[in-house]
């Protein structure tokens, strides 16, 4: 089964050791995502909301590299820095997965990467199992 690795083109991926995504067959994997621009700057600092919603749009563009789409997700997690604001970053992802309702979870986190990132989340799909 041949593997297709998906980069951003982020200088921390070759020094890292990673891909953003992965594709094997049907099965894609979305590594870790954060809230951040074309550049490599954080998106809505001090704003859990804003940074789900750049992050989802960072996983679905890894997503679109790879042949998928959000409807295609099976699986997401979904990792904060602050548990008591889970409902901004819930009702977020409710909005991208509203319909597709994959299998998920949220932790906290005591630190990301940098300081300014609030959310990360990673994601799963097969591709073709979306639904409509």
């Amino acid at each position: 089964m041949a593997r297709q690795n998906i980069s951003s083109g982020t200088p921390w991926e070759p020094i890292v050791g990673y891909s953003r995504a992965v594709r094997v067959g049907d099965v894609v994997h979305v590594s870790g995502t954060t809230a951040t621009d074309e550049n490599g700057g954080i998106v809505g600092k001090g704003d859990m909301r804003a940074q789900a919603e750049q992050t989802l749009r960072n996983v679905e563009r890894a997503l679109a590299s790879a042949g998928a789409s959000l409807s295609d997700v099976v699986r997401t997690r979904m990792y904060v820095t602050d548990i008591s604001r889970w409902e901004e970053v819930g009702r977020v992802h409710g909005q991208f997965f509203g319909q597709v309702r994959p299998a998920t979870s949220m932790v906290e986190v005591s630190r990301l990467i940098d300081p300014d990132m609030l959310v990360e989340i990673e994601a799963e799909a097969v591709v073709g199992s979306g639904r409509g």
